[in-house]
């Protein structure tokens, strides 16, 4: 898959691009993002687990789901490994606004629940995957062809969490969601922010 293909698949989701400055500032402060980064690799891990748990009785889902924390997790190693080979130090950083804006427009009642947690991760690795892309041209190497490969993983995975939603709710269902979800990511992931992550938005 070329660059173009997985980056165009990923912008399908998004209602916004995320804003210039955010890529300026990123590249400024690169290693506050590894660290980051980190954090994000270890909570997307820990989503895929949390929904296995929740949906127990969801055999498929549970088996993909179950092969996409495994693949998180590495990337987590890798990039540990990638700090401690520059010289980046581990920082408790905290969250930023969006997951937790996200979660507060999931519903609480099954099934709408499920699927907009589905939703919910299709949209996270669809900004991960256009982040990571926006990086490349402008970071410094190895950092950028790391990134690269991230990329597509991020595509793989936000074609795998939207599919896993298809599978289980109508057309209809998820256009409705997918509308609401998205303009609440696009406003997280755009709108003025004090903090700056991997999944903040643009820096003030």
């Amino acid at each position: 898959m070329s660059d173009e293909s997985f980056g165009s698949d990923a912008m399908s989701l998004l209602r916004a691009p995320t804003s210039p400055k955010w890529f300026e500032v990123a590249c400024e402060r690169w290693q506050e993002l590894l660290v980051d980064h980190a954090n994000c690799e270890k909570k997307a891990a820990s989503t895929a687990l949390s929904l296995m748990f929740a949906y127990a009785d969801d055999c498929d889902l549970a088996a993909k789901l179950s092969r996409l924390a495994r693949e998180e997790l590495r990337h987590f190693e890798q990039v540990q490994k990638f700090m401690q080979d520059s010289d980046v130090p581990f920082l408790r950083l905290r969250p930023s606004r969006y997951a937790e804006g996200l979660r507060r427009v999931v519903r609480h009642r099954e099934p709408g629940r499920k699927l907009d947690l589905l939703l919910c991760g299709a949209l996270i690795e669809a900004r991960s995957c256009e982040r990571f892309m926006g990086l490349v041209p402008c970071l410094h190497e190895p950092l950028a062809s790391f990134y690269r490969k991230l990329a597509q993983s991020e595509a793989r995975h936000q074609s795998l969490y939207l599919a896993l939603a298809e599978q289980r709710a109508t057309a209809e269902e998820i256009t409705t969601r997918l509308s609401i979800l998205a303009d609440v990511e696009a406003e997280l992931a755009t709108s003025p922010d004090t903090q700056f992550r991997f999944h903040s938005g643009t820096p003030v």
